[in-house]
């Protein structure tokens, strides 16, 4: 009898969660990940690897939906809106929520009250590249040349961040510049490849194949990392001489609509976690010029917060504003 009472509770113990563990999530439809750019830059690239890994863990379609414009802000603003319920992810892009709220005059959205935070997933430098009849080879160059000929070089962006480093830089050096936005990172490719902009600021994905042709080359790499397998050789902004440009480098994550059961929350940050630490999606993410930088739901929130209060000052400073 003693026997059978000790197996017996011992099955129930084994049978029983750990007190506080979030149960797994286990979709029984499609899960839709919101990407808020176009296809073929390298948001785009790096929603459709995790999305791969997620449903051949889930069992379940991961539907990517691409909804660009306003730098981000109209897909956004569409993620806010949808079922707070773990069926709706959207891939968030440090500009998009840290930047596009101080020089929008209406997103559509709020980075804190719209959104519960899941994981970062990567965090990575954004890269200035030019064309290779730019008569420059470094930032330094660069410099000079804006200064012998003000306004008249271009630069493109797909996102607002990028387009406030080179706010920085320009406040910084007392050049001008005239800027060109994008919807996305691959009609901004098509145009300077095309000829149509001198200068391009993009994530690695977009642009390391185009450097490694010599169709385009780096100057300066805003991060505090070299990104040597993607991008060999290109500086970091310390490097080149301005440290300052590389503090709150570009990073990308997974939120949810506010509303979402914590529960929920955990699980889908156990899942991302795993999916990020496999090594096939290593490598492919690695390859992008990405880097796997997962993190607790509390620590994204806090850097969405710390970089939403630091971008605030810097546009500020720029007098930047857009009417949307």
């Amino acid at each position: 009898m003693r026997l059978f009472i000790g197996i017996l509770g011992l099955l129930l113990c084994c049978g029983t969660p750990a007190a506080g563990a979030a149960p797994a999530f286990h979709p029984d439809k499609p899960v839709r990940l919101v990407v808020p750019f176009p296809p073929g830059g390298g948001t785009d690239s790096f929603a459709r690897i995790l999305g791969d890994k997620l449903s051949r863990m889930w069992g379940q379609q991961i539907v990517v939906e691409n909804r660009s414009g306003a730098q981000g802000s109209i897909g956004t603003a569409h993620a806010a809106k949808m079922s707070a319920d773990g069926y709706s992810l959207l891939l968030a892009h440090q500009g998009v929520f840290t930047v596009n709220p101080h020089i929008y005059k209406d997103t559509g959205f709020d980075s804190f009250k719209d959104f519960e935070p899941v994981s970062r997933a990567t965090q990575q430098p954004f890269a200035l590249v030019a064309r290779p009849d730019v008569p420059v080879q470094t930032l330094a160059g660069l410099v000079d040349l804006a200064k012998k000929k003000p306004g008249k070089l271009t630069y493109g962006t797909s996102s607002s961040a990028p387009q406030l480093t080179i706010e920085l830089l320009k406040n910084a050096t007392d050049i001008k510049m005239l800027h060109v936005g994008y919807k996305g990172a691959s009609p901004a490719l098509l145009d300077i490849l095309a000829g149509n902009i001198d200068l391009l600021v993009a994530n690695p994905a977009s642009i390391s194949q185009y450097v490694k042709s010599g169709k385009l080359k780096a100057l300066v790499l805003f991060g505090p990392d070299r990104l040597d397998e993607v991008l060999p050789g290109a500086p970091t902004a310390a490097e080149a001489g301005f440290p300052d440009l590389g503090k709150m480098p570009e990073w990308y994550g997974v939120v949810v609509p506010a509303g979402t059961p914590s529960d929920v929350v955990s699980a889908l940050n156990a899942d991302i976690h795993e999916a990020l630490a496999d090594a096939d999606v290593q490598k492919r993410v690695r390859a992008l010029g990405f880097v796997p930088s997962p993190s607790s739901p509390q620590a994204f929130g806090q850097q969405i917060r710390r970089d939403y209060d630091s971008w605030g000052e810097v546009a500020k400073r720029a007098g930047l504003s857009v009417e949307q």
